[in-house]
């Protein structure tokens, strides 16, 4: 297991890393709807396509992990030669879709009901429609809008995602040993360790854990070793 160690200023240098932590969290990983510290997306790139009264509908979705990377997904799969390329995007309780000409409501809010009833987050749907010559009406385009992009999701593969909670603990030098066993075993992240905490003989070690095993982890530490420890949470 790799191991930073650094020398800055103790307090700084702990307080700084949580707060650049959870600056990066708010960034990427705004609240979901099931605000459980995990979430639903899909694993890669899928799309769909179904031609609808001559007119060819083509959804693509994607995983995604903010609102520029959205952008920059639309930019990849857009196609200029198509009569429309609508969409609609969920990251966290963050919201955006766009009819891209058809009629206001027809397309974008659709796609975004499809990515709703799907539970999956972090994703982007794309949805091309190449004009057939025959008019589909308001409510054949929000049926057809949001069909395709409900059965791209549908045949997506998905995975669940776990938010990291950073964590600090004090720990005296002849226990480091105890303590890296324990976080070797819960698969904790970004282990930076350092020693100028301002009390002789002990080291300020901080690390991320998945939501879910923080206070398991607290609890084994608590468990395995022979003193009391101090620990920090953010």
């Amino acid at each position: 297991m790799h191991v930073a160690v650094s020398t800055p200023s103790y307090q700084h240098r702990f307080c700084a890393s949580l707060f650049a932590i959870a600056k990066a969290k708010k960034t990427t990983m705004a609240s979901t709807s099931n605000s459980a510290g995990a979430f639903t997306t899909i694993q890669e790139r899928v799309s769909f396509e179904k031609e609808i009264k001559k007119s060819k509908f083509i959804a693509i979705a994607g995983p995604i992990p903010d609102e520029k990377s959205a952008m920059s997904f639309l930019s990849q799969v857009r196609d200029p030669r198509a009569t429309h390329n609508c969409w609609a995007y969920k990251v966290g309780d963050q919201y955006r879709s766009n009819d891209d000409g058809e009629p206001s409501g027809t397309a974008g809010k659709p796609i975004q009901t499809a990515i709703d009833s799907s539970g999956i987050d972090r994703v982007m749907v794309v949805v091309i429609r190449y004009f057939g010559g025959i008019k589909l009406g308001t409510g054949g385009l929000v049926r057809a809008y949001g069909g395709v992009a409900s059965e791209c999701l549908r045949n997506a593969p998905t995975c669940l995602v776990k938010t990291k909670v950073p964590m600090g603990v004090e720990v005296p030098f002849d226990l480091i040993g105890v303590l890296y066993h324990q976080l070797q075993s819960f698969h904790v992240e970004d282990i930076k360790q350092d020693y100028d905490t301002g009390k002789d003989g002990v080291s300020m070690v901080t690390f991320k854990v998945d939501f879910d095993q923080a206070e398991k982890l607290e609890d084994a530490l608590k468990a395995h070793c022979s003193r009391e420890l101090k620990f920090y949470r953010r």
